[in-house]
């Protein structure tokens, strides 16, 4: 069989990208692997000189101080479960609503007739332009003087409703639904809200799940609301709780061995997530438009 260079050749920059890609996940493995007191011992091989589980341990909660510190660490600790916990309800809160709301603001966009939608739509789609960092001060100050500061409701309230991108991102998918189907639908007796739901949801299952993944990545990474809105531990969320951590000890080295650990921890969610619809998501798209 006759190789083709281009072909070989696409396919070594492709290697190439996956590897720098996920070297930096790598590396933060190999930190979380390797104790505080030979974190810098000058030696940079590819693989932990001494891998030890003891940071994860620290991170989990099942380690002592005195363990730490025999390892090189701190005594800092971190509730991870409950941080876990909480992140957990944030995204899902997140998703759950914006899902729902984009789905049904988009086919209002894509299917309804109205005086004004188009401009209204396209006035809707130029705050997209706003910077977000523009937003946070305004709600932030109606959060708070609602009494939201502190509390879940006040963590996920900016998040709930549609998003200029998830609406423009449905719409786009629903205008491509074949209004036939509908008007049979409507035919045989349907409402307007039974067509939405029993036959324009389902046809559109593929989008709906590749923005709810993307929903959910986005808001388990969210840094600079939580640690404005959420400061109390039992609303704070994994990425807030890690920065305290690392600030727990301001006068010595940062404990970048427990730091690590408690990153590779975060993460294994949104990779199990990929892993599992990845795939089924890339295909869903791939033939929304052939069916």
């Amino acid at each position: 069989m006759r190789k083709n260079p281009a072909r070989l050749l696409a396919w070594v920059g492709l290697l190439a990208a996956l590897a720098i890609t996920l070297f930096p996940f790598w590396w933060m493995l190999r930190t979380a692997l390797t104790g505080n007191a030979n974190l810098f011992n000058g030696s940079y091989s590819f693989l932990p000189d001494d891998p030890t589980p003891i940071n994860f341990e620290r991170v989990l909660g099942l380690a002592s101080p005195e363990e730490a510190r025999a390892a090189g660490g701190t005594a800092a600790s971190m509730d991870f479960w409950l941080y876990l916990r909480n992140s957990v309800l944030f995204a899902f809160a997140v998703v759950a609503g914006q899902v729902t709301f984009s789905a049904m603001a988009a086919y209002a966009f894509a299917r309804l007739r109205f005086r004004g939608r188009d401009v209204l739509f396209y006035l809707f789609l130029s705050t997209m332009m706003i910077p977000p960092i523009f937003t946070v001060l305004p709600n932030f100050v109606l959060i708070k003087s609602l009494g939201g500061v502190n509390t879940f409701w006040g963590l996920v309230a900016p998040y709930f409703f549609m998003t200029p991108f998830a609406v423009f991102f449905l719409r786009q998918f629903f205008l491509s639904v074949p209004g036939e189907i509908e008007e049979a639908a409507g035919l045989d007796g349907a409402s307007r809200w039974r067509i939405f739901w029993q036959v324009v949801v389902p046809m559109n299952r593929g989008p709906l799940l590749t923005l709810a993944v993307i929903t959910a990545v986005q808001t388990w990474n969210e840094f600079l609301w939580p640690l404005l809105i959420a400061k109390q531990e039992n609303v704070r969320v994994l990425t807030t709780a890690m920065a305290i951590f690392q600030q727990q000890t301001p006068n010595a080295t940062p404990d970048w061995a427990g730091l690590m650990a408690g990153a590779t921890l975060a993460v294994l969610p949104v990779l199990l997530l990929l892993i599992l619809f990845g795939r089924r998501l890339v295909d869903s798209i791939r033939f929304t438009g052939i069916k």
